[in-house]
């Protein structure tokens, strides 16, 4: 009998004389195993061809050894079939090995332990929560993902309804604040801070909110403000409208890259068309008109659009004083916007030179320099301290009149070097005590005491001086010059400021807001930032276009006619980006309490008749809708940048098709 032969025979023979032998649970003996395998394997392949007869006992061993072990549970009602390690499936010697099926308790043992080991989170929690387990043939468990049990996941048509949902609520809360006629919000924070206003970037950059497609939102109309300054409630309400349509286009079955590739073709037709309808104006220093009117139609949707022509006017001249007309450019960093409770809001003023929130050191000091020569310094009026720790032991009355007049030394020399190069009126970043104080107004020298590190940089740029840090360095050619200082005092409080005017670089400006309350003050000083914003804006780009509506209006007629171009699923897109693009000049009509849909209606309509693109919503009650005799202007640069940014934002948030967030619990 061949040795193969030979083998089976024993195996079964030995299999069916010891079937009742008990199980081992080989499984935990995984080395036993594989020694077991080498040795079949070595008698098998090596040894049978050189003597079969010196290895037949061994062999007749090992086989019954294997029967008792793995195969004697037949008798025993097996269930399932017994799992072999993957590892060993290339062994020959498994061939020997009839089918046979596991015992009960092997199962038994593995199912407890999977149990055990979900009920505990994989026996012991790792990254704080539950993990998701997945188990081998062996039972051996292995992880998917991290905390899967305490996380929720939206895919597909879900996650892009609850992302465009976010979206659609974060932009009816603006919805209502745009326009002339829009409602302001009123916003508090944990402090107890209470802030009014319209804004759309102030009343985002104040709420709290979670979502994260809702922080898109929030970071879409902060980027408006940045760079554009105007336009961010505009911008926040037609990203809202595209999402709406976007929903749409979904229940029907639309896939949303075609939707977000039509929406990026009409935001290129509607760009195209701004620039068609756009006029251009020209200004100078002699003529500000075009620039305030803009300006005044930025004001007109602020709570301060009753001072709207005095206010336009300031935010003109201030960007005039400061603008490089030549290169283009406008320096924001030399206005400075000052604010003071108490007056109303006509007191607001524009100062060609520095408002500072201080006033003379010494009440006896004069209120009023003529031609003033001012010395900057940031060094205090106080001797020098070193910089070790050190102790100065005084026992007798002449080594205490020695340090004083040391000290007083001192005092006079700073003084003196101040007289010496001219200087009328000194600013100190730093304070000094009561001796210096008294000393500097024996000798006729007003200073100023504790001005911030900002301040002292305006008043160096407007006056032409330099800013000295030690008095050793100071000299009559750092010395800054003004026309004239004066000490105001407001109201019968004690509150006083200082007037630096007339100076010798007039491009630094104050723009000096008064107010009923503090409320109204900051609200004004948002407004005024947006009208220098606009102002410019202008002075880059000379482009505008008219307001009220107008210029939605046309690039929804625009959008609307190229759509028919495009022969494939993007002109369904197309269109509804026309049909959010109406969403403006509807929320416009709204807002001022007319019919929307009928007065839309009739404005569209009286474009195409006319082929006038200037006519809009007569938000004002006007009696015309032609937006050039209303003198409405917007620039179009920022029409522009609402439109590319509004499509780019909900392009990226129609891309996202699954959501992976921690669970409410």
């Amino acid at each position: 009998m061949p040795p193969l032969g030979f083998t089976a025979a024993s195996t079964i023979i030995l299999s069916g004389l010891i079937g009742e032998h008990q199980e081992r649970d080989f499984f935990r003996r995984r080395l036993e195993w594989d020694v077991f395998v080498f040795m079949i394997d070595s008698a098998y392949f090596g040894c049978f061809e050189e003597d079969v007869l010196r290895w037949v006992p061994w062999i007749l061993l090992i086989m019954a050894l294997l029967t008792i072990k793995y195969i004697g549970f037949l008798n025993r009602g097996g269930k399932e079939p017994l799992y072999t390690p993957l590892a060993l499936l290339p062994h020959s010697s498994l061939l020997l090995v009839p089918s046979c099926t596991a015992s009960e308790s092997v199962l038994q043992r593995t199912r407890k332990r999977r149990s055990e080991v979900l009920n505990s989170g994989s026996g012991g929690k790792r990254g704080g929560g539950k993990m998701a387990l997945a188990f081998d043939e062996f039972g051996r468990q292995f992880i998917i993902l991290r905390e899967q049990e305490q996380k929720t996941r939206l895919r597909g048509l879900d996650a892009h309804k609850s992302n465009i949902s976010a979206g659609k609520a974060v932009a009816r809360i603006l919805r209502t604040s745009l326009g002339p006629k829009g409602m302001d919000k009123m916003l508090q924070s944990p402090d107890g801070d209470v802030t009014i206003t319209n804004d759309g970037a102030t009343i985002l950059e104040q709420m709290d909110v979670d979502n994260q497609i809702a922080k898109l939102m929030v970071e879409l109309s902060r980027s408006q403000d940045y760079e554009i300054g105007d336009g961010t409630t505009g911008v926040v309400v037609l990203a809202g409208a595209l999402l709406e349509q976007a929903e749409r286009l979904l229940e029907r079955g639309i896939h949303p890259i075609r939707i977000a590739e039509g929406y990026e073709m009409a935001s290129r037709i509607a760009f195209e068309h701004l620039e068609h309808i756009a006029e251009n104006f020209e200004f100078d220093s002699s003529n500000l008109e075009p620039l305030i009117q803009t300006c005044m139609t930025t004001l007109s949707s602020k709570i301060v659009n009753r001072s709207k022509r005095s206010l336009a006017e300031i935010a003109v001249k201030a960007v005039i004083a400061v603008a490089d007309l030549e290169r283009k450019d406008v320096n924001f960093d030399l206005i400075k916007v000052e604010g003071k409770v108490g007056g109303k809001l006509e007191d607001t003023e524009l100062i060609y030179g520095i408002l500072v929130d201080k006033d003379m050191s010494h009440p006896q000091m004069p209120k009023q320099i003529e031609d003033a020569k001012i010395a900057i310094l940031t060094c205090p009026f106080e001797p020098p301290k070193p910089k070790t720790k050190h102790k100065v032991d005084i026992d007798t009355v002449e080594k205490f009149q020695i340090l004083r007049q040391q000290e007083q030394k001192y005092f006079d020399d700073m003084v003196q070097k101040c007289k010496d190069v001219g200087a009328t009126l000194v600013i100190c970043q730093w304070g000094f005590d009561d001796e210096a104080n008294h000393l500097l107004m024996h000798r006729n020298l007003p200073a100023v005491r504790w001005v911030g590190g900002v301040e002292l940089e305006l008043i160096a740029i407007a006056t032409g001086g330099r800013i000295v840090p030690r008095f050793q360095e100071l000299t009559p050619e750092k010395l800054g010059k003004a026309g004239l200082i004066r000490e105001k005092a407001f109201g019968t409080t004690k509150d006083r400021m200082l007037y630096i005017e007339h100076c010798a670089n007039s491009r630094a400006v104050t723009i000096f807001i008064r107010g009923g309350n503090k409320m109204m003050i900051e609200e004004t000083k948002r407004s005024i930032h947006d009208a220098l914003c606009v102002a410019r804006n202008l002075i880059r780009n000379n482009s505008i276009v008219y307001g009220g509506g107008s210029a939605e209006i046309a690039c929804s007629i625009a959008v609307e006619a190229a759509s028919d171009k495009h022969p494939g699923v993007e002109q369904y897109a197309i269109r509804a980006f026309a049909d959010a693009l109406d969403s403006v000049p509807m929320a416009l009509a709204e807002n001022s309490g007319l019919q929307p849909i009928e007065t839309l209606s009739a404005v569209k309509s009286q474009q195409i008749k006319e082929n006038n693109p200037y006519y809009g919503i007569d938000c004002n009650d006007v009696g015309t809708n032609d937006m050039r005799q209303q003198n409405v202007f917007e620039t179009l640069i920022g029409k522009q940048q609402q439109i590319l940014l509004a499509t780019q934002v909900v392009k990226m948030i129609l891309k996202i098709d699954d959501v992976i967030s921690p669970s409410d619990f």
